[in-house]
Protein backbone atom coordinates (compact mmCIF):
# COMPACT_ATOMS: atom_id res chain seq x y z
CA UNK A 1 0.00 0.00 0.00
CA UNK A 2 1.36 3.95 -0.92
CA UNK A 3 1.04 5.90 2.28
CA UNK A 4 1.51 9.85 1.76
CA UNK A 5 4.78 9.44 3.76
CA UNK A 6 6.23 7.19 0.79
CA UNK A 7 4.99 9.35 -1.83
CA UNK A 8 7.01 12.73 0.17
CA UNK A 9 9.54 10.95 0.10
CA UNK A 10 9.86 9.83 -3.48
CA UNK A 11 9.04 13.49 -4.62
CA UNK A 12 11.80 14.54 -2.55
CA UNK A 13 14.07 12.06 -3.97
CA UNK A 14 13.25 13.44 -7.76
CA UNK A 15 13.72 17.25 -6.51
CA UNK A 16 16.80 16.15 -5.14
CA UNK A 17 18.21 14.58 -8.22
CA UNK A 18 17.10 17.53 -10.32
CA UNK A 19 18.81 19.65 -8.01
CA UNK A 20 22.10 17.85 -7.88
CA UNK A 21 21.40 17.62 -12.14
CA UNK A 22 21.64 21.31 -12.32
CA UNK A 23 24.30 22.37 -9.68
CA UNK A 24 26.53 19.19 -11.55
CA UNK A 25 25.76 20.66 -14.91
CA UNK A 26 26.58 24.24 -14.92
CA UNK A 27 30.21 24.53 -13.50
CA UNK A 28 30.96 21.26 -16.85
CA UNK A 29 28.50 23.83 -19.03
CA UNK A 30 30.42 26.95 -18.30
CA UNK A 31 33.74 25.24 -18.97
CA UNK A 32 32.22 24.15 -22.63
CA UNK A 33 31.28 27.58 -23.21
CA UNK A 34 34.46 29.42 -22.37
CA UNK A 35 35.93 26.46 -25.19
CA UNK A 36 33.79 27.05 -27.72
CA UNK A 37 33.87 30.95 -27.42
CA UNK A 38 37.62 31.20 -27.30
CA UNK A 39 37.00 29.32 -30.68
CA UNK A 40 34.23 31.09 -32.11
CA UNK A 41 35.20 34.71 -31.31
CA UNK A 42 39.08 34.55 -32.97
CA UNK A 43 37.58 33.22 -36.14
CA UNK A 44 34.25 35.17 -36.62
CA UNK A 45 36.70 38.35 -36.38
CA UNK A 46 39.13 37.29 -38.61
CA UNK A 47 36.25 36.34 -41.23
CA UNK A 48 35.30 40.15 -40.63
CA UNK A 49 38.69 41.88 -41.70
CA UNK A 50 38.75 39.11 -44.80
CA UNK A 51 35.69 40.15 -45.95
CA UNK A 52 36.38 43.46 -45.26
CA UNK A 53 40.03 43.48 -46.63
CA UNK A 54 38.24 41.95 -50.01
CA UNK A 55 40.71 38.85 -49.51
CA UNK A 56 37.81 35.93 -49.55
CA UNK A 57 36.28 37.26 -52.97
CA UNK A 58 40.30 37.78 -54.24
CA UNK A 59 40.25 33.95 -53.46
CA UNK A 60 36.69 32.83 -54.23
CA UNK A 61 37.83 34.62 -58.28
CA UNK A 62 40.25 31.82 -58.07
CA UNK A 63 38.12 28.89 -57.41
CA UNK A 64 35.45 30.01 -59.93
CA UNK A 65 36.90 27.72 -62.51
CA UNK A 66 36.20 24.66 -60.28
CA UNK A 67 32.66 25.61 -59.63
CA UNK A 68 31.58 25.95 -63.12
CA UNK A 69 32.74 22.34 -63.72
CA UNK A 70 29.59 21.98 -60.86
CA UNK A 71 27.22 23.63 -62.99
CA UNK A 72 27.91 26.41 -61.06
CA UNK A 73 28.50 30.20 -61.81
CA UNK A 74 31.66 31.59 -60.42
CA UNK A 75 29.95 33.50 -57.73
CA UNK A 76 29.12 30.46 -56.23
CA UNK A 77 32.69 29.78 -54.92
CA UNK A 78 32.29 33.38 -52.46
CA UNK A 79 28.44 31.75 -51.02
CA UNK A 80 30.91 28.59 -50.20
CA UNK A 81 33.98 30.50 -48.76
CA UNK A 82 31.48 32.90 -46.77
CA UNK A 83 29.74 29.56 -45.44
CA UNK A 84 32.87 27.48 -44.63
CA UNK A 85 34.20 30.57 -42.36
CA UNK A 86 30.64 31.84 -40.87
CA UNK A 87 27.39 30.14 -40.87
CA UNK A 88 24.20 29.45 -42.41
CA UNK A 89 22.70 33.11 -42.26
CA UNK A 90 25.72 34.54 -43.63
CA UNK A 91 25.79 32.14 -46.81
CA UNK A 92 22.16 32.79 -47.40
CA UNK A 93 22.68 36.48 -46.72
CA UNK A 94 24.98 36.62 -49.86
CA UNK A 95 22.74 34.36 -51.95
CA UNK A 96 20.04 36.46 -51.64
CA UNK A 97 22.28 39.42 -52.64
CA UNK A 98 22.43 37.48 -55.84
CA UNK A 99 20.35 36.56 -59.22
CA UNK A 100 21.12 32.75 -59.06
CA UNK A 101 18.36 30.09 -60.52
CA UNK A 102 17.13 28.09 -57.95
CA UNK A 103 18.94 24.95 -59.41
CA UNK A 104 22.28 26.56 -58.62
CA UNK A 105 20.90 27.74 -55.12
CA UNK A 106 19.81 24.41 -54.01
CA UNK A 107 23.13 22.83 -55.01
CA UNK A 108 25.12 25.39 -53.20
CA UNK A 109 22.68 25.16 -50.25
CA UNK A 110 23.41 21.41 -49.97
CA UNK A 111 26.94 22.32 -49.93
CA UNK A 112 26.93 24.72 -47.24
CA UNK A 113 24.82 22.26 -45.08
CA UNK A 114 27.86 20.27 -45.32
CA UNK A 115 31.07 22.94 -45.00
CA UNK A 116 29.18 25.40 -43.23
CA UNK A 117 31.18 26.58 -39.66
CA UNK A 118 34.03 24.84 -40.59
CA UNK A 119 36.88 25.94 -38.16
CA UNK A 120 34.80 25.51 -35.61
CA UNK A 121 32.97 22.10 -36.32
CA UNK A 122 35.73 20.41 -37.03
CA UNK A 123 37.50 21.86 -33.68
CA UNK A 124 34.89 20.04 -32.19
CA UNK A 125 35.03 16.99 -34.15
CA UNK A 126 38.79 16.25 -32.86
CA UNK A 127 37.51 17.13 -29.44
CA UNK A 128 35.87 14.29 -29.43
CA UNK A 129 37.85 11.58 -31.28
CA UNK A 130 38.85 12.14 -34.71
CA UNK A 131 41.83 13.24 -36.49
CA UNK A 132 41.45 16.82 -37.26
CA UNK A 133 42.75 16.34 -41.17
CA UNK A 134 40.52 13.59 -41.61
CA UNK A 135 37.62 15.55 -40.98
CA UNK A 136 38.67 18.59 -43.21
CA UNK A 137 39.03 16.34 -46.08
CA UNK A 138 35.99 15.00 -45.23
CA UNK A 139 33.84 17.65 -44.77
CA UNK A 140 35.38 19.30 -48.16
CA UNK A 141 34.95 15.95 -50.25
CA UNK A 142 31.80 15.58 -48.88
CA UNK A 143 30.61 18.99 -49.78
CA UNK A 144 31.79 18.43 -53.33
CA UNK A 145 31.06 14.61 -54.19
CA UNK A 146 27.15 16.13 -52.96
CA UNK A 147 27.37 18.75 -55.51
CA UNK A 148 28.55 16.85 -58.38
CA UNK A 149 25.26 14.17 -57.20
CA UNK A 150 23.19 17.24 -56.97
CA UNK A 151 24.44 18.44 -60.51
CA UNK A 152 24.02 15.21 -62.07
CA UNK A 153 20.06 14.35 -60.14
CA UNK A 154 18.52 17.33 -59.92
CA UNK A 155 15.52 18.39 -62.52
CA UNK A 156 15.63 21.28 -64.56
CA UNK A 157 15.01 24.20 -63.04
CA UNK A 158 11.89 24.87 -61.30
CA UNK A 159 11.95 27.83 -58.86
CA UNK A 160 13.70 31.17 -58.81
CA UNK A 161 15.38 31.99 -55.51
CA UNK A 162 14.36 35.29 -53.58
CA UNK A 163 17.10 37.68 -53.97
CA UNK A 164 17.74 41.18 -53.00
CA UNK A 165 19.94 44.15 -53.60
CA UNK A 166 23.89 43.87 -53.25
CA UNK A 167 24.58 46.79 -50.28
CA UNK A 168 27.84 49.07 -50.72
CA UNK A 169 30.72 48.40 -48.90
CA UNK A 170 30.41 50.11 -45.17
CA UNK A 171 33.19 51.29 -43.17
CA UNK A 172 35.33 49.46 -40.85
CA UNK A 173 34.10 51.07 -38.18
CA UNK A 174 30.20 50.16 -39.10
CA UNK A 175 30.70 46.19 -39.82
CA UNK A 176 32.72 46.24 -36.53
CA UNK A 177 29.80 47.57 -34.30
CA UNK A 178 27.26 45.27 -35.97
CA UNK A 179 30.07 42.46 -35.44
CA UNK A 180 30.17 43.46 -32.05
CA UNK A 181 26.89 43.19 -31.55
CA UNK A 182 26.25 40.12 -32.98
CA UNK A 183 28.99 38.55 -31.66
CA UNK A 184 27.65 39.72 -27.93
CA UNK A 185 24.47 38.15 -28.89
CA UNK A 186 25.54 35.10 -30.40
CA UNK A 187 27.71 34.71 -26.80
CA UNK A 188 24.96 34.83 -24.78
CA UNK A 189 22.92 32.39 -26.52
CA UNK A 190 25.69 30.19 -26.61
CA UNK A 191 25.88 30.25 -23.09
CA UNK A 192 22.63 29.94 -22.01
CA UNK A 193 21.83 27.53 -24.77
CA UNK A 194 24.57 24.95 -24.00
CA UNK A 195 23.48 25.48 -19.95
CA UNK A 196 20.24 24.30 -20.60
CA UNK A 197 21.06 21.28 -22.71
CA UNK A 198 24.00 20.08 -20.22
CA UNK A 199 21.43 20.40 -17.24
CA UNK A 200 18.73 18.31 -19.95
CA UNK A 201 21.26 15.72 -20.56
CA UNK A 202 22.04 15.50 -17.13
CA UNK A 203 18.45 14.64 -16.06
CA UNK A 204 17.94 12.23 -18.74
CA UNK A 205 21.14 10.49 -17.50
CA UNK A 206 19.67 10.50 -14.32
CA UNK A 207 16.16 9.35 -14.78
CA UNK A 208 17.64 6.42 -17.41
CA UNK A 209 15.99 8.29 -20.25
CA UNK A 210 18.92 8.02 -22.32
CA UNK A 211 19.39 4.14 -22.00
CA UNK A 212 15.82 4.23 -23.22
CA UNK A 213 16.80 6.14 -26.15
CA UNK A 214 19.58 4.25 -26.83
CA UNK A 215 17.29 0.90 -26.92
CA UNK A 216 14.52 2.67 -29.17
CA UNK A 217 17.36 3.82 -32.06
CA UNK A 218 19.21 1.06 -32.15
CA UNK A 219 17.53 -0.59 -34.97
CA UNK A 220 18.07 2.81 -37.09
CA UNK A 221 21.23 2.69 -35.71
CA UNK A 222 22.69 -0.57 -36.91
CA UNK A 223 21.42 0.69 -40.31
CA UNK A 224 23.17 3.84 -40.18
CA UNK A 225 26.68 2.01 -38.63
CA UNK A 226 26.25 3.58 -35.34
CA UNK A 227 26.66 1.91 -32.60
CA UNK A 228 23.75 2.38 -29.72
CA UNK A 229 25.86 4.48 -27.21
CA UNK A 230 26.10 7.35 -30.08
CA UNK A 231 22.22 7.43 -30.16
CA UNK A 232 21.82 10.55 -27.71
CA UNK A 233 24.73 12.65 -29.45
CA UNK A 234 23.15 11.86 -32.72
CA UNK A 235 20.13 13.45 -31.85
CA UNK A 236 21.33 16.73 -30.81
CA UNK A 237 23.92 17.01 -33.35
CA UNK A 238 21.05 16.90 -36.10
CA UNK A 239 18.44 19.08 -34.34
CA UNK A 240 21.00 21.07 -32.62
CA UNK A 241 23.97 21.24 -35.02
CA UNK A 242 27.75 20.97 -34.23
CA UNK A 243 28.34 23.76 -32.57
CA UNK A 244 25.28 24.03 -29.86
CA UNK A 245 25.50 20.59 -29.14
CA UNK A 246 29.16 20.48 -28.41
CA UNK A 247 29.03 19.82 -24.73
CA UNK A 248 26.82 16.76 -24.69
CA UNK A 249 29.10 15.05 -27.28
CA UNK A 250 31.86 15.91 -25.48
CA UNK A 251 30.86 14.93 -21.87
CA UNK A 252 29.45 11.48 -23.14
CA UNK A 253 33.13 10.60 -24.39
CA UNK A 254 34.26 12.28 -21.02
CA UNK A 255 32.35 10.58 -19.19
CA UNK A 256 32.70 7.18 -20.46
CA UNK A 257 29.10 6.85 -21.87
CA UNK A 258 30.68 7.15 -25.60
CA UNK A 259 33.94 5.77 -26.16
CA UNK A 260 36.51 7.57 -28.53
CA UNK A 261 36.20 5.28 -31.48
CA UNK A 262 32.34 5.11 -31.09
CA UNK A 263 32.50 8.64 -31.29
CA UNK A 264 35.01 8.53 -34.27
CA UNK A 265 32.30 6.77 -36.14
CA UNK A 266 29.91 9.41 -35.22
CA UNK A 267 31.76 12.10 -36.19
CA UNK A 268 31.97 10.49 -39.62
CA UNK A 269 28.16 10.66 -40.20
CA UNK A 270 27.44 13.72 -38.32
CA UNK A 271 30.78 15.40 -40.40
CA UNK A 272 28.02 15.47 -43.67
CA UNK A 273 25.07 14.79 -41.78
CA UNK A 274 24.03 17.20 -39.32
CA UNK A 275 21.89 19.70 -38.13
CA UNK A 276 18.31 18.33 -39.89
CA UNK A 277 15.94 21.39 -38.46
CA UNK A 278 16.85 24.58 -38.48
CA UNK A 279 19.27 25.02 -41.05
CA UNK A 280 17.39 23.39 -44.53
CA UNK A 281 14.30 25.13 -42.50
CA UNK A 282 16.44 28.57 -43.27
CA UNK A 283 17.25 27.54 -46.86
CA UNK A 284 13.64 26.84 -47.49
CA UNK A 285 12.51 30.31 -46.70
CA UNK A 286 13.72 30.94 -49.72
CA UNK A 287 12.49 28.82 -52.04
CA UNK A 288 14.90 25.62 -51.21
CA UNK A 289 13.21 21.67 -51.64
CA UNK A 290 13.72 20.23 -48.58
CA UNK A 291 14.05 16.90 -49.89
CA UNK A 292 17.72 17.94 -51.65
CA UNK A 293 18.98 19.42 -48.44
CA UNK A 294 17.70 16.55 -46.16
CA UNK A 295 17.77 12.82 -47.73
CA UNK A 296 20.57 13.61 -49.73
CA UNK A 297 22.77 14.02 -46.75
CA UNK A 298 21.49 11.66 -44.12
CA UNK A 299 22.33 8.76 -47.05
CA UNK A 300 25.42 10.33 -48.06
CA UNK A 301 26.60 10.04 -43.94
CA UNK A 302 25.45 6.49 -44.08
CA UNK A 303 27.85 5.65 -46.92
CA UNK A 304 30.34 7.51 -45.01
CA UNK A 305 30.43 5.59 -41.72
CA UNK A 306 30.26 1.72 -43.81
CA UNK A 307 32.89 3.23 -45.76
CA UNK A 308 35.00 3.85 -43.16
CA UNK A 309 34.13 0.47 -41.60
CA UNK A 310 35.37 -1.14 -44.51
CA UNK A 311 38.42 0.92 -44.03
CA UNK A 312 39.00 -0.02 -40.18
CA UNK A 313 38.23 -3.76 -40.92
CA UNK A 314 40.96 -3.97 -44.14
CA UNK A 315 43.45 -1.95 -41.80
CA UNK A 316 43.23 -4.74 -39.23
CA UNK A 317 43.42 -7.40 -41.51
CA UNK A 318 45.68 -6.17 -43.06
CA UNK A 319 48.09 -5.96 -39.90
CA UNK A 320 47.16 -9.49 -39.02
CA UNK A 321 48.99 -10.22 -42.32
CA UNK A 322 51.70 -8.49 -41.37
CA UNK A 323 52.33 -10.00 -37.76
CA UNK A 324 51.79 -13.16 -38.66
CA UNK A 325 54.60 -13.35 -41.59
Amino acid sequence: MITGNSIKTKNQSVKSKLIDAVRESIPKAYSASKWLLSIMIPVSFGVLLLNYTGILGQVSSYLAPLFEYLGLPGESAFVLLTSIFTNIYTAIAVITSLELEGRVVTILAAMCLVAHGFIIETAVLKKTGSSMLRMILLRLTGSFVLGLFLNWALPADSFQAQAGVIVQQESFGILFMAWLGATLSLSFKVVILITLLMILQRILEVFGVIKWLSKILAPLQTIMGLPASTSFSWIVANTLGLAYGSAIMIEQVENGQMSKSEADLLNHHIAVSHSQLEDPLLFAAIGVPLVWLIIPRLLLGIIVVWLYRLELLMRKSLNSFIFKN
